[in-house]
């Protein structure tokens, strides 16, 4: 991300008038002059936007109060969302990113890419839908569902069990030469 990003992500925030956490890691902002948050942002978000520089993202995802998640969509992020019902607003970046941003867009439904260049109204206007909008509330419903499907698998005696069985009995009946 850019300094120039950074600002316009910043604006498109505060602009939204919408509750966030935002995590901005040490690294993320690729510059050689001086990275910082925009004059006034923080006036702006006070009482309902809070910047940090490390979360413990699944945790986040958990709580209640999380009703959306921008990411990158790498796989673990995309399935921690998954797991805990948490729509996505996708800004895929390479590999795998894309694929997944692909799936959460197209497949799933619980998810759209934010394409194109970072500008602050475009980024309000992809948080108000995800948080305002009838579109973000089918998202919401879907991830819940997903979310669900996924708690069911997991459980003792469900689908993830089974298969695991399965594969560990045919490793184990493998002839072993040595």
């Amino acid at each position: 991300m850019t300094q120039e990003e950074l600002v316009e992500t910043a604006w498109g925030l505060a602009n939204s008038c919408m509750p966030f956490l935002w995590v901005i890691r040490p690294n993320l902002v690729q510059c050689s002059g001086k990275v910082g948050l925009p004059e006034g942002f923080e006036e702006v978000t006070r009482g309902r936007g809070m910047v940090v520089s490390w979360a413990p993202q699944q945790e986040v995802l958990g709580h209640q109060a999380v009703g959306g998640f921008w990411t990158h969509n790498g796989w673990n992020s995309t399935l921690e969302s998954i797991c805990e019902g948490v729509p996505m607003i996708c800004r895929p970046h390479f590999a795998d990113q894309m694929i997944n941003a692909r799936y959460v867009q197209e497949v799933w439904k619980v998810g759209f890419e934010l394409e194109g260049k970072l500008e602050r109204g475009k980024i309000e206007r992809s948080v108000r839908k995800l948080f305002c909008h009838e579109e973000g509330g089918e998202m919401r419903w879907r991830a819940k569902d997903l979310e669900d499907k996924a708690t069911e698998c997991m459980k003792k005696g469900g689908s993830s069990e089974t298969r695991i069985n399965l594969l560990v009995n045919f490793m184990m009946s493998l002839p072993c030469s040595i």
